[in-house]
């Protein structure tokens, strides 16, 4: 064989072995970028430790702790205002002066029937006026002695009689004339200590009541038309206008110790079994935003209330006011810890999964998925707490980019957030 052709060998040999070589490398590239797009891209997070608390967000309204509304008690105009709405008062002190001139007459009217009714109970008691009594007294000794007359007369026609000297029919008159002195002798007796019946007694006693239960009803509406501050306060209402009329019942002021106010919550009706008294509460105001309110629980839901839409439970809460910037009537944003727990595993809401009632989640390990199943406790709106299954700083797969189902044992690559 030539020199020539055997050169042509050795070259189409050694082609022959760099193709092949090529297409090694080729088919494993190939085979690697396979793999790796066969690797679901996931959102990845891990197990940490920190604080959770579980809460019931809703609204609520503010309410005096201590109230007083006054109320006009009659119809009449509004004399003097001494106050301003925002004031602080101290207890006693006069706000508003109702007119009082025609509760004074009916007043004075009252004490004028007591007076009359007391006369009216005394000549009861003693058995009649006094002119009544001399008169009955007069009478009746004047009865006594014509009785005695009688009798004296009876005697010495009864002696006359025996001895023959008067006849049977004197004497009978003479008894007719005894009997009638003794019955008008008892009639002025039993007149002089029981005049009056028993109805009549009742009636007078009833009437002298009546007119004491009027002069107190009087004494009442004048006191009422003297509003003044039962405690130390702030009036935070005052409709009463000087110079103004009222009718019986029209609000004149309303005040209240604003130092403390009761934060009256609405708890939807899911919620209301999760409330116990201590639990904390955050209040907030949209008109001081940043600000925060702290109390606690102090009732418990009695019943449900129906709500414009919502079925409620009302539950209230005591709130410092030292700087009275919560004012009654105002809505206000209500938080309640129902549960808080600090230094402990949390994982985000995203990753926890259900099977059968049962929590799990998927860990992330050497780029596959592995199914944990874990114990949980408290959750908020975005983290879960575990109290086992898996350990801190695992790492615990969300969702995946693509939208393809996570499964245990799926190979994975953990893209970032």
């Amino acid at each position: 064989m030539a020199p020539g052709n055997n050169q042509q060998g050795l070259f189409a040999r050694r082609r022959w072995l760099l193709w092949t070589a090529a297409l090694a490398v080729a088919v494993v590239v190939l085979a690697s970028f396979m793999s790796r797009d066969d690797a679901v891209p996931v959102r990845a997070a891990k197990v940490q430790r920190g604080s959770i608390r579980s809460v019931i967000s809703t609204n609520g309204k503010i309410e005096p702790v201590q109230n007083f509304e006054a109320h006009a008690p009659i119809g009449t105009t509004v004399k003097n205002v001494r106050v301003k709405e925002g004031d602080h008062v101290k207890k006693g002190q006069l706000l508003v002066q109702l007119n009082d001139a025609e509760a004074r007459e009916q007043a004075a009217r009252a004490l004028s029937q007591i007076s009359a009714a007391d006369a009216d109970f005394n000549a009861v008691k003693n058995g009649g006026t006094q002119e009544e009594v001399l008169t009955v007294d007069a009478d009746l000794a004047k009865a006594r002695t014509e009785r005695d007359a009688a009798q004296h007369n009876l005697d010495a026609l009864q002696r006359l009689q025996q001895q023959g000297a008067a006849s049977p029919g004197e004497v009978r008159n003479a008894q007719d004339q005894l009997a009638r002195a003794q019955a008008d002798v008892k009639l002025l007796e039993q007149k002089q200590h029981d005049r009056y019946s028993k109805p009549e007694v009742a009636r007078v006693d009833s009437q002298k009541e009546a007119a004491q239960a009027s002069y107190r009803a009087a004494q009442d509406i004048l006191s009422q038309l003297d509003v003044r501050a039962p405690f130390d306060g702030v009036v935070y209402s005052l409709p009463a206008k000087q110079g103004a009329y009222v009718n019986p019942g029209d609000l004149i002021l309303q005040e209240a110790d604003l130092s403390k106010v009761l934060v009256r919550a609405f708890v939807d009706e899911p919620d209301v079994g999760r409330l116990a008294i201590g639990d904390k509460v955050e209040v907030t105001w949209d008109g001081l935003p940043g600000k925060i309110w702290n109390a606690t629980i102090n009732t418990l839901p009695s019943t449900m209330k129906l709500r414009n839409t919502r079925t409620v439970g009302e539950t209230t809460c005591v709130v410092d006011n030292a700087d009275f910037r919560l004012l009654p009537n105002i809505n206000v944003g209500v938080t309640i810890v129902s549960a808080e727990h600090h230094d402990v595993l949390t994982v985000p809401r995203e990753a926890l999964r259900l099977s059968d009632e049962k929590p799990y989640v998927y860990e992330v390990s050497n780029d596959e998925l592995m199914r944990r199943e874990i114990k949980t406790s408290i959750s908020d709106l975005t983290s879960v707490e575990v109290t086992g299954g898996i350990s801190e700083n695992s790492l615990v797969a969300l969702n995946s980019t693509n939208s393809k189902p996570l499964k245990n044992g799926l190979a994975v690559k953990v893209v970032p957030q």
